[in-house]
């Protein structure tokens, strides 16, 4: 198995609408936190700092930790290609900066993304956000900070 690997999160929030990353894959559109591993020798602030920058291209301000969740692959839906994965993923409530600025891909986005995209919080049952779990919670008002442990 390999290593465990931590990850830093952004949880950012305006007029009950939550910023996450459209990606897209042989079923179509999901969403996902903005975020990603964090490097030796970094803090986890720094981290979701650093990953915003390369997927939103907006500059954060990182507060509070709002949720701790684990992703351990062989249990979850991509067991097929993630089932040696085991990830701690750490979400940070964060504020743009520049909140008005132009929204859209970063200067390293992930693979399988294609935009950026502020979603109601009343459309987070319809789509494919992961982890589903937290955009519940979210939804529903409720924020941490708590350990939700290997919620898909």
């Amino acid at each position: 198995m390999k290593s465990i690997r931590n990850s830093a999160k952004a949880v950012i929030i305006r007029d009950d609408r939550l910023l996450l990353t459209q990606n897209k894959d042989d079923e179509g559109f999901f969403y996902l936190f903005p975020g990603g591993g964090q490097e030796k020798g970094e803090e986890l602030k720094d981290a979701a700092v650093r990953e915003c920058m390369e997927e939103i291209g907006q500059e954060v301000e990182v507060g509070e930790l709002l949720f701790v969740r684990e992703y351990i692959g062989k249990n979850h839906q991509f067991a097929e290609w993630d089932f040696d994965v085991h990830q701690v993923e750490f979400y940070f409530r964060c504020r743009l900066k520049r909140p008005d600025s132009a929204m859209g891909n970063g200067i390293h986005p992930d693979e399988h993304q294609v935009g950026v995209e502020w979603v109601p919080f009343d459309r987070l049952r319809e789509i494919r956000v992961y982890p589903s779990a937290l955009g519940e919670k979210i939804r529903n008002g409720v924020f941490g900070p708590c350990y939700v442990g290997d919620v898909g």
